[in-house]
């Protein structure tokens, strides 16, 4: 197994992302084949003469919340709050930053919630006051939580592009960013070329963003994130296969999702619930064929995902070859296909 070492790059700062390309499939997409082909240079619009009628693109259909309120003590203490899930009986599941205890009250958007639990993680228990609607208040007074490597503040603009165009299944704090790059037209091209699609949903959370701190890859805890595969879905899959066709995954989300429905009893079958599952090398990807993907952050479990589809060393040239040609790296950033 390879040590986490195996998976760090140095990448210049100013290659980080801040804002999103002016259009959307304007961002550039470094295409990588599989066989071990030279790369390519191309952008996002040119999916359609890149892909193949009877391919199936699969994307993640959660929508980010603006999860992001400000709160104080009982004494003005200014402590930011990070929404990150609901818990089992009402309360949520949070990230605050600031000191705080259980059993303290916090003032969040004008409602009082109360402190009731501290995790191993660093997260906390929020309650909200019985019948407080919370995702309506972070509608009504949230921000949207950008990527920690974006610097600056979020803006009213980040609330459609830090967004996919289908999102319709509310509850991630961190967007699929693969797919941001498609429009309503780009979907409509690929379809007229006998590209097909089909959806998951893995509610992205904070902890994609962590990286691994471990000196040993199996020695890292990963987080947990709740996702459901549907049974149309498993049907576009299957269908796929059968005439031949090629199961591209738009996002390291799905991955997650589709491989976490692979390894059910009996295999790949609709499936929903929490998965905490691992992908790294020497591991290989059961369920696609093909990735599209954003640039990932050094030593992160997301670039070790994809390490299972292209292997270390491919990986390591698709990288190198991205910083030399000053490919726009995370979130906002470029992508990547592999096909």
């Amino acid at each position: 197994m390879s040590d986490v070492a195996d998976f760090d790059y140095v990448l210049p700062p100013g290659l980080i992302a801040q804002q999103p390309a002016a259009q959307r499939d304007a961002a550039r997409l470094l295409c990588a084949p599989l066989d071990g082909g030279p790369l390519a240079h191309r952008t996002v619009s040119d999916l359609p003469s890149l892909l193949r009628a009877g391919d199936l693109l699969v994307f993640n259909r959660t929508r980010v919340f603006p999860a992001r309120l400000a709160g104080q003590t009982a004494n003005g203490g200014e402590r930011e709050v990070l929404l990150v899930h609901p818990e089992d009986d009402g309360a949520w599941r949070v990230l605050i930053r600031g000191r705080v205890h259980v059993g303290q009250e916090l003032t969040v958007a004008g409602v009082t919630a109360t402190v009731e639990a501290t995790h191993e993680d660093g997260a906390r228990t929020l309650r909200f006051p019985a019948g407080c609607d919370v995702l309506a208040l972070a509608e009504a007074h949230g921000a949207i939580p950008l990527p920690p490597y974006i610097t600056r503040p979020a803006g009213a603009d980040d609330r459609e592009r830090y967004q996919t165009v289908f999102a319709d299944r509310i509850g991630s704090v961190a967007a699929p960013t693969a797919a941001l790059h498609f429009t309503p037209e780009l979907l409509e091209r690929l379809a007229a070329t006998g590209v097909n699609r089909a959806f998951v949903e893995l509610r992205v959370g904070p902890g994609t963003f962590k990286p691994v701190d471990t000196e040993r890859i199996e020695d890292f805890r990963i987080h947990a994130e709740w996702a459901s595969c549907p049974p149309e879905t498993v049907a576009a899959i299957r269908a796929t296969r059968a005439v031949g066709g090629r199961v591209i995954a738009v996002g390291t989300t799905v991955v997650r999702t589709l491989e976490s429905a692979a390894r059910q009893p009996g295999g790949l079958a609709a499936w929903n619930g929490w998965t905490s599952i691992f992908l790294h090398p020497p591991q290989r990807l059961q369920t696609v064929d093909g990735l599209m993907t954003n640039f990932h952050l050094p030593r992160s479990t997301l670039l070790m995902l994809v390490a299972c589809l292209t292997g270390l060393p491919r990986l390591r040239e698709i990288y190198a070859e991205a910083v030399r040609e000053r490919y726009r790296f995370f979130s906002y950033g470029d992508a990547c296909l592999f096909v």
